[in-house]
């Protein structure tokens, strides 16, 4: 199946430059539909408000973490079955197995790519 490059994708990040970052590696992949927030509770705010294709989320920020967020996603009907994928700068095997536990689709630790991304992206959407 191809990947709808026209799709809402949604990055979540406290950090402003790593949304910026995200952002044009997004856009260099071909995408164009991108909204972003600051924190778990906007990102909630935002996917119960639209058609989001994907979430690319950090994992450390405040109030609500990317781990709460994604919990908070996996346990709403609308919402669960939503791809999401993870970043965060630990690579810790406890982060990546409550990461797994919780119900994320891949996991992406800093620093990374435009090549990783893709092929991130493309393990939890299909190649594109």
């Amino acid at each position: 199946m191809a990947v709808d490059k026209n799709m809402n994708i949604l990055i979540v990040d406290d950090y402003k430059t790593m949304l910026r970052i995200l952002r044009n590696l997004l856009r260099q992949l071909g995408f164009s539909n991108i909204e972003d927030a600051t924190d778990g509770g906007m990102a909630l705010q935002k996917l119960r408000g639209a058609e989001i294709g994907l979430v690319i989320s950090d994992w450390n920020m405040e109030p609500m973490t990317g781990i709460e967020l994604l919990r908070e996603v996996r346990g709403d009907d609308k919402l669960k079955h939503l791809p999401f994928i993870m970043i965060t700068a630990e690579s810790k095997t406890e982060n990546v197995v409550a990461a797994k536990e919780a119900g994320v689709s891949n996991y992406i630790v800093k620093p990374f790519n435009a090549e990783t991304l893709k092929a991130k992206i493309a393990s939890v959407l299909g190649d594109f």
